[in-house]
């Protein structure tokens, strides 16, 4: 029987990513966080004092959905938003010491999880193959849609 693309590479995606996601919930759960707000602190901690807008881009999530986490994020005191002085309409994120700490715990334990148990027994030439498919498969996403 032969699958199709949609079945041997979209289900299979689909399926993984789901599974990733459950599984960094699970060990996320202890730090009180999010995948997804993991995202954003991370990407914040990286490029503090941006706009929404950029944080956005770069986390890849859709302005509502990054407002909701910064949101939930400021209410655990791990960022902060000050008004941008060079457009009233917007504000500046900041990550608290408080973010930056979470941040720095956090960064060497989820790369443990990837190493360690997701990635486990995976030989290091099969995943830069895998990233090197993963980046055509994107490039030829954006090429289709710009």
């Amino acid at each position: 029987m032969n699958t199709t693309f949609d079945e041997s590479i979209g289900l299979n995606t689909s399926h993984t990513i789901r599974n990733v996601i459950r599984y960094l919930t699970v060990h996320l759960k202890e730090f009180d966080l999010t995948p997804e707000q993991w995202t954003v602190l991370k990407r914040l901690a990286a490029n503090d004092g941006i706009s929404q807008k950029t944080l956005a881009e770069l986390a890849d999530k859709d302005q509502p959905t990054v407002t909701r986490i910064l949101d939930i994020l400021e209410r655990k005191n791990l960022i902060s938003k000050k008004k941008n002085v060079d457009d009233r309409r917007s504000f500046l994120i900041h990550i608290t010491e408080k973010g930056k700490n979470v941040q720095q715990e956090l960064t060497p334990f989820i790369e443990d999880v990837f190493e360690n148990q997701i990635l486990k027994g995976i030989p290091e030439e099969k995943l830069e193959v895998y990233k090197e498919v993963l980046q055509l498969i994107n490039q030829n996403m954006r090429d289709r849609t710009d």
